[in-house]
């Protein structure tokens, strides 16, 4: 197996890079990311595996091992070839990929053309025990993250509250007070008592 190439790139194209070894010229398919990531005339050395069919011998190139590692894992899973691991790695890093899979995350899975709804709930049963942890990072990024609460919004809802609304109807008369706030410079902090009483006005229509 051809475990890594480097040499000078004498092409870069979109989704494919020839380099220069031993005075041949060695095509590998890449993601669109990896091949923006050389240039022409410059020394690159890539992560490779080797694909054998009965009619072909394909070279696919990687920025790094683990990429290529995710590449042929993925591969486990029956339907997917090198081709669609290729494509997944092009629309999710290895990282993010790990946290799709592990977290069953069928949505972000879809995304990837020629990944079904099927397939992605497929892939995540059969590779979620052994598609290993993503970073703590990339977890982190994985899911939503909840915005901030404005210190404001919280004595606004808790004074309401305190009133005698249920924090449901206080909640959404706060929201719907900031989506029509005027007069307020982005970044700036809302008059507390200002903001009560139009959100008072709001539980009284």
């Amino acid at each position: 197996m051809i475990a890594s190439v480097r040499g000078p790139v004498l092409h870069a194209g979109l989704d494919r890079v020839v380099v220069e070894v031993g005075g041949v010229g060695m095509l590998l398919h890449t993601t669109p990311a990896t091949a923006a990531s050389v240039h022409r005339g410059q020394e690159a050395t890539l992560a490779t595996t080797l694909v054998v069919r009965e009619d072909s011998l394909t070279l696919y190139g990687f920025a790094t091992d683990d990429e290529r590692d995710v590449f042929e894992q993925v591969q486990t899973v029956s339907g997917v070839g090198p081709r669609l691991a290729l494509a997944m790695l092009s629309v999710m890093p290895p990282d993010r990929l790990r946290a799709a899979i592990a977290g069953g995350d069928v949505a972000a899975l879809t995304k990837v053309p020629g990944i079904g709804k099927k397939g992605a709930e497929r892939m995540v049963l059969e590779l979620r025990d052994k598609i290993g942890l993503p970073s703590a990072t990339a977890a982190a990024a994985s899911g939503p993250v909840a915005p901030a609460v404005a210190p404001w919004r919280e004595q606004v809802t808790e004074a309401l509250t305190g009133l005698g609304w249920t924090a449901r109807q206080a909640e959404d008369a706060v929201a719907r007070v900031a989506d029509g706030a005027e007069g307020t410079a982005p970044g700036a902090t809302p008059d507390v008592s200002a903001m009560l009483r139009a959100a008072l006005r709001e539980l009284g229509r």
